[in-house]
């Protein structure tokens, strides 16, 4: 396998439920501990603070190590939006070849390249002999700690 490219395992989200959690109203300092247990009475439901278009969007696992200075993890899990506009810059699942990547799109006027944030890692200038669709664009990354 291209030490570029690495498989991403998609998912369809579960819209339909509902999964409310409680939330901190004033928000987790960073620094010394705060009696926020006083003000969990608001709850978030992620699927609709995550899923902006739930019939455009799936979940992906990332695979790899070739967008860590991005902060993408091997088995982070990403939130990807098939609906979204494809702009230079933005990190995009993009299928090449007969396989899924994630990288950063570079997006020029004569060429497209698809960036690594992983020096170990070269960009490829995607031609016309790649088989190349722009996916989705990334819009969250759900980590594990």
């Amino acid at each position: 396998m291209d030490l570029l490219l690495s498989p991403i395992t998609l998912y369809t989200p579960v819209c339909r439920t509902k999964f409310k959690l409680p939330m901190a109203q004033q928000g987790i300092s960073a620094g010394f501990p705060s009696p926020a247990d006083d003000f969990l009475d608001l709850s978030i439901d992620l699927n609709k603070e995550l899923i902006k278009h739930p019939y455009a969007t799936f979940y992906g696992r990332v695979s790899g190590y070739s967008m860590i200075g991005a902060g993408l993890d091997d088995g982070d899990l990403l939130v990807i939006d098939k609906s979204l506009e494809p702009r230079d810059g933005k990190i995009a699942v993009c299928f090449v070849d007969g396989e899924f990547t994630v990288k950063r799109i570079k997006i020029e006027a004569d060429a497209i390249y698809l960036m690594p944030e992983n020096n170990k890692y070269k960009p490829l200038k995607v031609t016309a002999e790649n088989d190349f669709v722009i996916w989705g664009i990334v819009t969250s990354v759900i980590k594990r700690m």
